[in-house]
């Protein structure tokens, strides 16, 4: 029994996939996904987050469950079963250093090379459950620095969902779900005027059973 982590970032202008090179054959020198067997005394979710620290450094990360991959066939060694993962980390945060020992790099969703196995079937699963799961909730936000402008928050929507959307619209219906803090601070490096930072306000979010997500913009 496997678990598989598909490490998502954001660098403000794209999502990003973390990946590494294979070490050990079959397929070795070839892109993967960072993975490992579970351990006697370890749940599937423990494994998954021993995997992604040994990876990045970070602990208490937002991660979620794909699903189980079991295709007989799927590994040409022997029969192995795959629950995967994703993860979402801030780019800037995770250790560089871990990274390059496990020879891993960061690649735009749409210039990833072809992975091992069925790590290609992963990720796409694991973009479809993301992209369903930031209309319902505000996952997308992991992905942010704890402040951010209202162009940073667009430009995530806009390379988890793969679509333009509409500036005004955005902003219109962002407000109307009432989460956010506007902050009295400006990030000047935009323009001369400068663009207003905010906060997700977890408390306000939390106070609200029942919220829709769904942009529809």
């Amino acid at each position: 029994m496997a678990v598989d982590c598909i490490i998502f970032g954001f660098d403000d202008e794209e999502l990003k996939l973390l990946l590494i090179k294979r070490n050990l054959e079959p397929e070795k020198g070839k892109w993967s996904l960072m993975g490992g067997f579970l351990r006697e005394d370890e749940t599937a979710s423990q494994a998954a987050n021993r995997i992604l620290h040994s990876l990045t450094g970070l602990r208490d990360v937002y991660m979620d469950q794909v699903r189980t991959f079991s295709q007989p066939d799927r590994d040409p060694v022997e029969r192995t079963i795959s629950i995967a993962y994703y993860a979402l980390i801030k780019i800037e945060d995770h250790n560089k250093e871990l990274s390059r020992q496990h020879s891993a790099e960061w690649f735009s969703l749409n210039k990833a090379p072809k992975l091992i196995f069925d790590h290609g079937d992963m990720v796409t699963t694991a973009i479809n459950l993301l992209r369903y799961k930031t209309s319902v909730q505000p996952i997308g936000f992991e992905l942010l620095p704890e402040k951010f402008t209202m162009r940073q928050l667009q430009k995530l929507y806009e390379a988890i969902l793969d679509q333009e959307l509409d500036k005004r619209n955005f902003v219109k219906k962002i407000n109307q779900l009432d989460v956010l803090t506007k902050l009295e601070e400006k990030d000047m490096t935009s323009s001369k005027k400068g663009s207003y930072l905010y906060q997700f306000n977890k408390e306000k979010y939390a106070s609200e059973s029942k919220r829709d997500f769904s942009l529809n913009v």
